[in-house]
């Protein structure tokens, strides 16, 4: 598209909006670009120059080029000089660390809410558990990342700790979903993103057990099913 004098669009595209937060319109270039780089779809090591990501995401180039520039602060890509931006390297090893570190903080956290979070709260997170399910059948990887960071923000933020749901939104950010396409060309995407509304079927059933082995096997498919390379 032709670029405009603001760095809005007249007619802003359907971006997401990670972790459901409101945010301006940079924020949500932010959010789509940080999406890319979870599910995989921006290689590290590769260089994107502004307006070529621009064109990906139907907007103009400037709020791309200040989007990367926030996504490079936080040490997800690296500035080239008359380039663009290189996407940052994440070394197995740091992935391991990241989610190991999720495990410790999410499983024993989602199993209390089994306990104590308002039925109604649960219930209301079961349209981001949905939406989950419908861009992993229309292989949407992006929308695919959006609507898991918001039901596991969301569901997180229930246990009533702002900073906690701050650190692992922070390592989501940081992790690396590369497996993701492969997944959705074997149809395996579908039968893992189902596993968002057996979470809340177990939740609402108040059943610790059952609760604890779904984000056991969920978080598990970070670093086995969608790390392949």
């Amino acid at each position: 598209m032709a670029a405009q004098r603001s760095s809005e669009p007249a007619a802003a595209p359907d971006l997401p909006t990670l972790g459901g937060r409101r945010s301006s319109y940079r924020e949500r270039v932010a959010d789509a670009l940080r999406a890319a780089l979870i599910a995989g779809e921006l290689r590290p090591g590769e260089v994107y120059s502004a307006p070529t990501l621009a064109a990906r995401f139907g907007v103009s180039a400037t709020p791309v080029r200040e989007a990367m520039l926030d996504l490079a602060k936080e040490g997800l890509v690296d500035t080239v000089p008359n380039k663009g931006f290189r996407v940052t390297e994440v070394s197995e090893k740091q992935l391991d660390e990241y989610t190991h570190i999720r495990s410790l903080i999410e499983i024993p956290t989602v199993v209390r809410l089994a306990t104590t979070a308002d039925p109604v709260s649960l219930e209301a997170l079961r349209p981001a558990a949905r939406e989950i399910v419908t861009a992993a059948a229309a292989g949407d990887l992006i929308a695919y990342v959006e609507a898991d960071i918001r039901f596991h923000l969301g569901l997180l933020a229930l246990a009533g700790n702002s900073h906690l749901v701050a650190v692992v939104g922070d390592l989501r950010k940081r992790s690396r979903l590369y497996g993701l396409d492969a997944l959705v060309r074997a149809g395996r995407l579908e039968a893992s993103a189902r596993e968002h509304l057996e979470l809340l079927d177990a939740l609402l059933e108040r059943d610790e057990r059952a609760v604890r082995a779904v984000m056991t096997r969920h978080l598990g498919h970070v670093r086995g099913l969608w790390a392949a390379p």
